[in-house]
């Protein structure tokens, strides 16, 4: 379904949302009550009922953060001031609170335990812009990564993401009124990606973090196939073969990444890998997996600008050598590795 118009997001979409959470939260004590009542028909403690928890929960908090960003929006003498350096930190310490409070809810209710091992780009890189490059693979791992950059590390993102994310409204109005770009398929009026990521990657300051996923979509074994006939079929046979000795991950595709590094020629890279929900690749699998009860670990990896190559086809190896080993770091670490 294509996207909608911005102006009909903000009348029909936005509204709708909080609309639906003030309905949902006055009569949640019948769909609990229906909830509890299937539970004994299903696997797993009381799954049916966690999930309408889960579902409120989220649409509350959506409809929550609509709120705010609509008292910023009037504070800002209704969107006159809202991209000025104030309100744009005001926004990123918004969206560091909400994402606190989301995960918070995810602890208790998921049991889900996130640790970050490796490089913190605060104390260990200090006073330099970074570019993050993620794998991209199980539910809300970009969430994940935003909460520990702006949480935990004390860092502005700049983000690269598709544009069928704008269909939910809260990281609609958020990310537009914040240094990002919603990525369509193909060229529009914005430009082509690497114009797009290269405009989104200039003058970044020394508390930013520019991030992208470089797979271009979350991990499935279909994908990484079609992934690799990709190459072969625009005749990258050497890049195929690289790309069939990764298991875990999809081969990455290094056009916005180049642009980003030729945007941003004195920044670090911050290689991104995490495991744990290796295992939650469809809706099916989020079910099966409820309460999740893991331990997601994200691993960091730092780069700094002097070691980075500076020739195109160099800059494509160096990424496809990380890509492996990562993949090679998630083997050894992934949740059912023995």
């Amino acid at each position: 379904m294509p996207l909608p118009p911005r102006w009909l997001r903000r009348l029909l979409l936005a509204p709708g949302v909080v609309l639906l959470a003030v309905l949902l939260v006055t009569t949640v004590p019948l769909w609990a009550l229906l909830a509890l009542a299937v539970s004994p028909f299903f696997p797993g403690h009381l799954r049916p009922l966690r999930l309408l928890w889960i579902g409120c929960f989220y649409l509350v908090w959506d409809a929550a953060a609509l709120l705010f960003l609509f008292g910023l929006w009037v504070g800002s003498g209704f969107g006159w001031r809202v991209r000025s350096p104030a309100f744009q930190r005001a926004h990123y310490v918004l969206a560091g609170w909400f994402l606190q409070v989301l995960f918070w809810q995810a602890r208790w209710t998921l049991r889900l335990q996130i640790d970050v091992v490796g490089t913190d780009p605060d104390t260990a890189l200090p006073g330099r812009p970074e570019l993050v490059l993620c794998r991209h693979a199980g539910p809300g791992d970009s969430f994940i990564l935003i909460h520990a950059l702006v949480n935990w590390f004390r860092r502005e993102p700049r983000i690269v993401l598709k544009d069928a994310l704008q269909w939910d409204p809260a990281i609609d109005v958020l990310l537009n009124r914040l240094p990002s770009r919603f990525i369509a398929p193909g060229r529009n009026d914005q430009g082509s990606l690497s114009e797009q990521v290269g405009h989104l990657a200039t003058g970044l300051d020394d508390d930013d973090a520019f991030v992208i996923f470089p797979e271009g979509g979350n991990f499935t074994p279909k994908r990484r196939l079609r992934a690799i006939a990709r190459l072969r079929d625009r005749g990258h046979e050497r890049m195929a073969v690289k790309a069939e000795a990764m298991q875990h991950v999809l081969a990455p595709q290094p056009g916005g990444v180049l642009a980003a590094l030729d945007a941003a020629p004195d920044a670090g890279v911050i290689f991104v890998a995490h495991t744990g929900l290796d295992r939650m690749l469809t809706v099916a699998d989020v079910w099966r997996e409820l309460p999740m009860d893991k331990r997601l670990v994200m691993r960091f990896w730092s780069v700094p600008p002097e070691e980075i190559p500076t020739d195109r086809q160099q800059r494509i190896e160096w990424l496809y050598e990380w890509w492996s080993r990562i993949d090679e770091w998630i083997e050894t670490n992934r949740d059912d590795a023995t």
